[in-house]
């Protein structure tokens, strides 16, 4: 039998967009397989993949908006700008709810980022998390610079003293680990992101999207 179309796969924390494609080109026994915008390998949610023919909507695809649930936790900034990396700077300022409430506004609309060094993002032909392994880059690149627009920026509750969980809509291209350390800045004190699901990808819903795991066994029942 011969599949074709797009399938929203669950991914989890700790499996990149890569390994993905390579399970879904196992499962479906189609060679033609490719995602619609990179997940970092830290983060959960929605990562639609396109097969067999359908690899030709990608330029469609990858250009919606998306969806995400973050969480913001102030008192340290790290080189990767989430959980994964090393920290490489502190502050000891608290900060309210009502606080980052009141400068959330400031991000909605069309803005600027400057994307992190630990991204896919190439400078010379070469990926920028390789230059920052080996040392080449140590602070994000102005010459990446890039406009792009947050539709939804809200306050979802707080999880603990200094740490909160936000919703996010925006557009292709939007690093949530970059916004999080702007909105820190902007405060006057350091962010990180330790935590990122993505719960939409233009109409793909984190409700409809399946795990590996549940798709083997849809392929084992013919489903």
């Amino acid at each position: 039998m011969q599949f074709e179309g797009v399938v929203s796969v669950l991914k989890p924390p700790g499996m990149t967009s890569s390994d993905v494609v390579v399970d879904i080109r196992r499962i479906f026994g189609e060679r033609r397989v490719g995602h619609t915008g990179t997940l970092d390998p830290a983060a959960a949610g929605v990562l639609p993949i396109c097969i067999g023919r359908a690899t030709r909507l990608f330029d469609y695809l990858v250009d919606k908006e998306k969806e995400y649930i973050a969480e913001i936790r102030f008192g340290a900034e790290t080189d990767t700008e989430d959980a994964c990396g090393t920290v490489i700077a502190e502050s000891s300022r608290m900060v309210s709810q009502a606080e980052l409430e009141k400068i959330l506004p400031d991000f909605i609309g069309e803005i600027e980022q400057v994307p992190p060094i630990y991204s896919s993002l190439s400078v010379n032909g070469v990926k920028m998390y390789k230059l920052a392994r080996n040392g080449s880059v140590a602070a994000p690149v102005e010459e990446r610079r890039r406009r792009i627009r947050v539709f939804l920026l809200e306050t979802i509750c707080e999880l603990e003293q200094n740490s909160f969980l936000i919703r996010i809509r925006c557009s292709k291209g939007t690093y949530v680990r970059s916004l999080c350390r702007d909105i820190g800045r902007a405060l006057g004190c350091c962010a990180y992101m330790p935590f990122l699901l993505r719960t939409a990808s233009g109409t793909f819903d984190i409700s409809e999207a399946h795990t590996i795991a549940e798709l083997k066994e849809l392929k084992e029942a013919g489903e």
